[in-house]
């Protein structure tokens, strides 16, 4: 959801109007889908400083081998049933590999998207109602993929007026658990625009709807019912929370436990402002890693974050052939999957960067070279609907291909990466040892640097400005960072 200004949405807001198909080449690869096997990883330590080595990776969860779908774009809720639309792609998603489905807000929201949300049992929105979004999650889960619910609780739109505003929550559909006819003790106390009563915010401020006092018990308990309702009744194993930046972190922890668990795959949109130097992003992240890195910790581990640091400065890298940006001060990946590669979930566009709204988008012409990079890196990838679905079966193909070479290769949120070379026009890297990337124009990539068959390895896919190469005789990425 971003109906705010975006301070680092910088350039032009073009719209996509196709990929242009320039791949070179694409070499078929094996349908087989491997997952790897769960490892020891060390304990996170949280000392408070921008550094590496106090940002490392915490125990295994049983979502380290994910590949996830964000199951909808910005104009999906104009469709008749999305739902259905969603469900008539299972067969796709799963030659894909895919795991995991983020699907919309499913609750009554005054704009058509779902992101201003009223009634929250209510489930007939403009994506569906009730029964066919159960019917979609229990289809996923019959097809061996979990369901995550984009969560919009920062945040609720009121029904009745109070003092000229409104202000006053109804609760008109029958349910187990709290009641959520609220007042304006709902509302925190500093939100300018509806006089709430509540305690201050404990997060960033959203202007257009009544903003909730998390910090409220009975408030808490009564979303954490929500969100238990939500997973018992409807079948959702995951969330996605919605502008994680507008209540305390230690809240999303908290609803978390109270659901879904922290061994299910979580994740919050947590998007930073990165650094610029006027129309320049900033080779160094490292404040904007950071401040992802405290939200994770404050949730006591248990959501990842969608990895903006990664979109801004790979789709800097791809527009302006400045590959060098791919590698930072410490040699590591310059994201937040350079530091914590198991709570990163990495993106190349969604409904707010790319889609109709256009914010922050990603290059189109580019677009294969920024899988190429998510889907054979750590992190946990996340793929755009309208990339996968709707940009014409050549990029279908793209990504369905790397997916499936990274099943094949064994290769994780918590694989090891070397970052090899990273000049302007080359970057290359080995991942989990299986794997070797390159990315850019340059064409020679030196007799160092070029993976060779008689050292046991072969070209997998290529495209223009990328090519992956796997090692042949199975998977050897069981290092890890």
């Amino acid at each position: 959801m971003r109906q705010k200004s975006m301070c680092q949405a910088r350039g032009p807001k073009t719209r996509v109007i196709a990929w242009q198909r320039r791949s070179t080449c694409l070499t078929t690869v094996r349908a087989a889908v491997v997952s790897a096997a769960p490892e020891a990883e060390r304990k996170a330590k949280s000392t408070g400083t921008v550094s590496h080595s106090n940002n490392t990776q915490q125990s295994p969860r049983g979502y380290e081998d994910a590949i996830m779908l964000q199951g909808f774009a910005w104009d999906s809720c104009l469709q008749n049933n999305w739902y259905g639309t969603v469900q008539s792609k299972i067969p796709d998603m799963q030659a894909a590999g895919i795991s995991h489905v983020w699907l919309p807000p499913p609750s009554q929201s005054v704009s058509p998207q779902g992101y201003m949300p009223g009634q929250l049992y209510n489930l007939s929105s403009r994506y569906g109602n009730k029964e066919q979004l159960t019917a979609l999650t229990q289809a996923l889960g019959r097809a061996g993929m979990q369901a995550l619910a984009d969560i919009v609780i920062n945040h609720r739109c009121a029904d009745e007026m109070e003092g000229g505003v409104y202000n006053r929550f109804r609760d008109d559909v029958k349910h187990t658990g709290r009641r959520i006819d609220w007042g304006r003790w709902a509302i925190t106390c500093n939100d300018p625009a509806f006089k709430g009563s509540g305690n201050p915010d404990t997060g960033d401020d959203f202007g257009p709807a009544p903003d909730l006092d998390h910090a409220n018990p009975e408030l808490r308990a009564s979303l954490a019912d929500w969100l238990g309702w939500l997973q018992r009744e409807v079948g959702f194993a995951g969330w996605r929370l919605d502008f994680a930046r507008g209540y305390a972190a230690r809240y999303a922890g908290e609803y978390v436990a109270a659901s879904t668990g922290p061994q299910q795959l979580n994740v919050g949109e947590v998007w930073v402002d990165l650094a610029w130097s006027g129309p320049d992003l900033q080779h160094n992240q490292d404040a904007a890693r950071q401040r992802i890195c405290d939200w994770i910790r404050g949730t006591g581990e248990s959501c990842c974050a969608f990895d903006f640091p990664t979109k801004g400065l790979l789709q800097e890298a791809v527009k302006h052939t400045q590959y060098q940006r791919l590698r930072d001060g410490q040699g590591k990946a310059p994201g937040l999957l350079g530091w914590w590669p198991a709570r990163s979930v990495s993106f190349i566009e969604n409904h707010d960067t790319g889609s109709t709204q256009q914010h922050w988008p990603f290059p189109a012409d580019k677009v294969a070279v920024g899988y190429a990079y998510i889907l054979t890196h750590p992190g946990i990838p996340c793929i755009f609907w309208d990339h996968f679905a709707s940009w014409g079966e050549e990029l279908h193909r793209v990504i369905t291909g790397l997916a499936l070479l990274r099943r094949r290769a064994g290769i994780h949120a918590g694989s090891r990466l070397e970052v090899l070379a990273a000049e302007p026009d080359m970057y290359v890297a080995r991942v989990g040892g299986s794997l070797t990337v390159k990315l850019g124009p340059r064409y020679d990539m030196g007799a160092g640097l070029l993976p060779r068959e008689g050292e046991g390895w072969r070209l997998a896919l290529s495209g223009r400005d990328w090519a992956v190469w796997e090692r042949v005789g199975g998977s050897s990425s069981s290092g890890r960072q």
